[in-house]
């Protein structure tokens, strides 16, 4: 059961509006690697992770980034709130807004909508967690492009913030594959499968 405090983990205050940039950092939420996918991978490979500590690193890094996506919800919201018809054409957010006013929906900065293939989970602990290592560096990525775009202090503070906590996450999963594969042994699927490795 997950606990929702009503406040962001980092506070979001953009006092100009900037529909062109929203468009970019939108990818963050529904984007190949944005929060959203990161969110339900982890959430979603914590049922078969074997390591019960593990098991819960990917809860608490799950749940962390639910309240990533409410930041970048909340500042493409506040990019795009009270824009004039003029706004909306001159920056180009017109295509968007025709499908969805100026409704936060999960898409890639490309327009892609967002899907569960932008995810993956194998039920496999190292597979998994060299996943999640990749994953939280493609999103530290995204959020240094991001940030190459960005004047507005207003924006760039919450995104410096989120990109902090991809390296965090990046670091906790290097200790969690290490957690995994120490325990590897000759009784250890990873380490010997008799349906692949014994000889008759």
């Amino acid at each position: 059961m997950f606990q929702y405090e009503k406040r962001l983990q980092f506070p979001v205050n953009i006092k100009e509006p900037n529909p062109k940039l929203a468009q970019v950092i939108i990818t963050q939420f529904g984007g190949p690697d944005g929060e959203l996918s990161a969110s339900m991978r982890y959430l979603s490979q914590r049922f078969s992770m074997t390591d019960k500590k593990v098991a819960g690193l990917l809860t608490d890094i799950g749940t962390e980034e639910l309240g990533h996506i409410e930041m970048i919800c909340t500042i493409v919201h506040q990019l795009t709130r009270n824009l004039t018809m003029e706004q909306i054409e001159r920056s180009g957010f017109d295509k968007y807004y025709v499908d969805h006013t100026a409704g936060v929906w999960p898409q890639a900065a490309g327009g892609i909508p967002f899907n569960a293939c932008e995810f993956q989970v194998k039920g496999d602990p190292i597979t998994d967690l060299v996943e999640d290592l990749a994953a939280e560096q493609k999103a530290r990525s995204t959020y240094d492009n991001i940030l190459r775009l960005i004047k507005d202090h207003d924006v760039c503070e919450p995104i410096r913030f989120l990109r902090e906590r991809e390296i965090v996450h990046f670091q906790r999963f290097g200790e969690a594959l290490r957690m995994v594969t120490d325990k590897l042994d000759s009784k250890n699927y990873y380490a010997f499968n008799p349906s692949f490795d014994v000889k008759n």
